[in-house]
């Protein structure tokens, strides 16, 4: 629920697949250096990073090509001038291939004609390449060539092994090291021209929300020449568990684990949409439809359908991860209509419940770059991720390049311009024209609770840099709440636990279970719909028959098997 912007922004056009994705984000200053961004005078005063810690084990420049297939892939040319320097530095050049549809089923076909690239980002079907020997154990390889590596993960290192029977490290994942939320979308989000109307008073419960909604469409039915439109999700495809899936959890105080819902007290798993809470969401959701709030086209439109009507500046509501309406908002500032864009919100079922977007989570280990055994030179391919692990490779992936990207000040801070920060807040096409951030996900990186050897923030979620880049809209608010972030709202994490655990979406199923998950979602997907399109004095009775359905899909085996899953976990972990 919380991304940086630099993330949001590159992952705005990816596919997700069915377990939910995540992240990314960046560091915080210190001392001396906590000073305002835009403060920093053009002084070329540099700082030069200290390698001392961090042994550079690239020792060939000779030119290679790598091929990579990410599943969270976009189209990547190498042309841009970051992906040119990481050439310079390295050698290396990577190949991108990336999934050509939702539908793509790229992993399955690999283990059918056992031709594999050199690096693979599977995501959830990590477990089909274990399965079938495609990856390899990269332990003795960092042993010996990754200092980088192992400094990047800490005291997270072990976790990356794969079980205790099989101690390997076939992946380096994907989630942040040392990471805090400091930009969240919420559980809900609402335009702040809706905001605005109502003083800015912060909607904590759905009813709260939703009568905001009503009183705004009531009052302004047309928005820039069109029929406002409440709330829109999509659910034709596999945003449905962005959409419909992930607030109902979120809205009974579920912090982010997929598609389940986790008791810690019992240290029991229950799949999401035959846990308590879940009736109460989706019969608001019901009633939103009935009462013509809900888009009706919100079952059968397509996510391009959704962005158009987003970024028209007429629908009031979202339930939605930020990341994916980036550039819809990019369009709305370059448009003028800041007041068009969203505030992330606490809102929850009821004000008994607390919202969790602010809940620290255990790495997320399950997704991650591994190396396949076709690689043509898996020693280089380890120094190449180890380098990417350093701080030069760090800097240079979240920051882009000294004296054209950034720049340091005379108290040895490193700045970005406010031309530049105007121009990655308004150009769609930012991060793939400079390189900045474009490829921070899905490598090994740093959280924004890390800095470098001089002090500043390895990227450009920092505390401080995300107080600079708040728009007016949200400076506005920030004066009426009387916060200092956006966050400050939020149930803080101090409120909460730390989970034991890593996030169930990232766990690396059994092969059974993931069939049963498969099967369990195909069930709610369909399911959920009809209940919530169906007339008011249908939906107990439709509810009734998902979960009767839900148990013919095998319900009550899989929350029993991925149970014991959890409690291994935590006694590994112990």
């Amino acid at each position: 629920m919380g991304r940086s912007f630099f993330y949001r922004y590159a992952c705005s056009l990816l596919a997700y697949n069915s377990h939910a994705g995540r992240r990314i984000a960046c560091g915080i200053m210190t001392g001396s250096l906590l000073m305002g961004l835009y403060g920093c005078s053009a002084a070329e005063n540099t700082v030069a990073v200290d390698t001392q810690q961090q042994e550079t084990t690239q020792e060939s420049l000779e030119p290679v090509t790598f091929t990579f297939y990410s599943a969270d892939g976009l189209e990547d040319t190498w042309t841009d001038p970051v992906a040119q320097m990481i050439t310079e530095k390295t050698g290396v050049t990577l190949k991108m291939d990336y999934p050509a549809d939702s539908n793509d089923n790229r992993i399955e076909l690999m283990v059918a004609t056992g031709e594999y690239p050199d690096f693979v980002f599977a995501k959830g079907s990590v477990s089909t390449l274990i399965r079938n020997d495609a990856l390899i154990d990269m332990s003795d390889l960092i042993d010996e060539y990754g200092p980088n590596i192992k400094k990047l993960y800490g005291d997270e290192y072990e976790n990356l092994r794969y079980s205790s029977e099989d101690p390997s490290i076939y992946q380096l994942c994907s989630d942040k090291v040392q990471e805090e939320t400091l930009e969240t979308s919420g559980t809900a989000q609402l335009q702040w021209a809706v905001l605005q109307e109502n003083q800015y008073r912060v909607p904590y419960t759905l009813e709260e929300y939703t009568q905001m909604i009503r009183d705004y469409m009531e009052k302004y039915p047309m928005i820039n020449g069109k029929p406002a439109i409440g709330i829109s999700i999509v659910c034709s495809d596999w945003h449905w568990y962005t959409m419909l899936s992930n607030p109902s959890g979120y809205m009974n105080g579920s912090a982010d684990n997929g598609q389940w819902i986790v008791d810690d007290e019992k240290q029991e798993v229950y799949y999401k949409h035959a846990a308590d809470g879940q009736k109460e969401y989706y019969k608001w959701l019901n009633e939103m439809y009935n009462e013509g709030i809900l888009d009706p086209e919100f079952a059968t439109q397509t996510h391009e359908d959704f962005v158009l009507k987003v970024a028209e500046g007429r629908v009031l509501g979202l339930l939605d991860e930020e990341w994916d309406y980036t550039g819809a908002e990019i369009s709305l500032r370059a448009d003028g209509q800041e007041e068009h864009t969203y505030a992330g919100l606490p809102v929850t079922i009821d004000r008994s419940v607390k919202c969790p977007s602010l809940k620290q989570q255990n790495l997320a280990v399950g997704w991650g770059i591994g190396i396949t055994k076709s690689c043509k030179d898996p020693v280089r391919a380890v120094r190449f991720l180890d380098w990417l692990c350093s701080d030069e490779a760090q800097i240079l992936l979240n920051w882009g390049i000294e004296g054209v990207d950034y720049y340091y000040d005379e108290n040895g801070k490193r700045c970005i311009t406010e031309e530049d920060l105007e121009a990655s807040r308004k150009d769609t096409n930012y991060s793939e024209r400079t390189g900045v951030g474009f490829r921070v996900y899905p490598y090994p990186s740093y959280g924004n609770q890390s800095v470098d050897s001089t002090g500043n923030s390895y990227s450009k979620s920092s505390r401080e840099m995300v107080k600079e880049g708040y728009d007016e809209m949200e400076k506005e608010a920030l004066k009426a709440w009387n916060v200092d972030m956006l966050t400050d709202i939020f149930p803080q994490k101090e409120e909460f636990s730390k989970d034991a655990y890593s996030p169930l979406w990232a766990m690396t199923l059994p092969d059974e279970l993931e069939k049963m998950l498969v099967a369990l979602d195909n069930v709610s997907w369909k399911g959920l719909i009809e209940c919530v399109v169906s007339p008011a004095d249908d939906f107990d009775a439709k509810w009734d028959e998902l979960q009767q359905n839900l148990k013919d899909a095998g319900l009550e085996k899989a929350d029993r098997e991925m149970t014991a899953l959890l409690r291994d976990e935590i006694s590994r972990r112990e």
